[in-house]
């Protein structure tokens, strides 16, 4: 089981699920019509490590962050 937060303006609580790469995560995210706009516009990390190859492998207790761009000033 992996767990899955979205930060910032997401507004979605973490959620847990099985996925053996980041493909599946997405693959079971786009499934979610709130999330599916997010997703081509956020970045990844695994573990707090910045990700961006969806082929990579996940093990049991990882943890996905989803990243929503954002701008400062």
């Amino acid at each position: 089981m992996i767990k899955v937060e979205f930060l910032g303006p997401i507004g979605k609580a973490p959620i847990e699920m099985e996925a053996t790469t980041l493909a599946d995560v997405s693959a079971k995210l786009k499934l979610d019509s709130n999330l599916s706009a997010w997703l081509d516009k956020c970045a990844v990390a695994l573990n707090d490590i910045m990700v961006n190859d969806l082929s990579t492998a996940l093990k049991d207790g990882d943890k996905v962050s989803i990243l929503p761009p954002v701008c400062g000033g």
